[in-house]
């Protein structure tokens, strides 16, 4: 008997550390990464249901989309400006892909993967914290909707200062709508106005002013081109194509009230658009992402006396 009573308690010793063992091998693989923003990678987001992954930028998050918001959940808190909450909802494997956007323009492209979380050994990316690279500006040939940093001018008289190094046709026209004392304003509270358009070679050079037509200070986010136009659903759709800058100047970013900014903005037009596409320059302000300004552009540059 005695033997017996030995023998049944080693085989329940035995079944309750194959339990054990089987509940931590089925457990997933938790990881923990961090990575350099970089506007030519899509970084690959691993997910399983009953847990929840987070994404850490270096700025403040503007805008979260996913492409199936079915299977798929991601969440943004003002609390938290900096943190993205993501999660699968659906039993079955699936993908799709997330895009975050930043205040100031920024973009951060994932691919979702979500795991059965049945099967053990399944890695999790529980925290994903992405580092600001050393410079965000655009390298000759590599196309991105990423645009270099605001290059701020200084100011010892009414004019601007001369840009060191830069484009003397982008110079020249940052002067010469510096000079414009009341230009076209489109806008209320934030106005904007566009100036003589020229070309350089496959470039460009857009020539715009910026006021403050508020009672309060704002801050101005970088300028952005679209591409935009009716969409294939209707006359009510829309769709808008940012098209890569390759740089610009803004003479400031900070604006107090009734206060004018002047800028340039370069990049390399599109070869050719649909009859009802626009080229538009978007301008906005940090605290109203969603609220910019949108001013038409010509496709084409005014030749030598010809009115716009």
């Amino acid at each position: 008997m005695k033997i017996c009573g030995i023998f049944l308690n080693l085989l329940m010793l035995t079944s309750a550390l194959a339990q054990t063992r089987l509940a931590e091998d089925s457990g997933p693989h938790p990881r923990v990464g961090r990575l350099t923003l970089d506007p030519q990678n899509v970084t690959v987001l691993r997910l399983r249901r009953g847990y929840v992954s987070s994404v850490r930028l270096p700025e403040e998050v503007s805008s979260v989309v996913v492409g199936d918001p079915k299977n798929f959940r991601a969440e943004h808190s003002e609390a938290e400006p900096r943190l993205v909450f993501l999660k699968p909802l659906g039993a079955k494997p699936s993908e799709s892909n997330a895009l975050i956007t930043t205040r100031s323009g920024h973009e951060v492209s994932l691919h979702l993967v979500s795991g059965s979380g049945t099967s053990g050994g399944d890695d999790v990316d529980f925290f994903l914290d992405y580092e600001r690279p050393h410079s965000f500006v655009i390298q000759p040939g590599q196309p991105s909707f990423l645009i270099s940093d605001s290059r701020t001018l200084n100011f010892q008289s009414s004019q601007p200062a001369a840009k060191p190094n830069a484009d003397g046709a982008a110079h020249n026209a940052l002067l010469r709508q510096s000079s414009v004392p009341v230009p076209d304003w489109v806008g209320k509270r934030l106005q904007v106005a566009v100036g003589s358009i020229s070309e350089s070679g496959q470039q460009m050079i857009v020539p715009f002013s910026v006021l403050n037509n508020s009672e309060l200070t704002i801050e101005l986010l970088p300028p952005q081109i679209q591409l935009a136009g009716p969409g294939k659903r209707g006359a009510k759709a829309t769709k808008a194509e940012q098209v890569p800058i390759s740089d610009y100047t803004l003479t400031l970013r900070r604006l107090g009230p009734g206060t004018r900014a002047d800028g340039v903005v370069v990049f390399e037009r599109p070869s050719f658009k649909e009859s009802r596409e626009r080229l538009l320059l978007e301008v906005a302000q940090a605290e109203q992402v969603d609220h910019p300004v949108l001013v038409p552009i010509a496709f084409t540059a005014a030749a030598h006396g010809e009115a716009q």
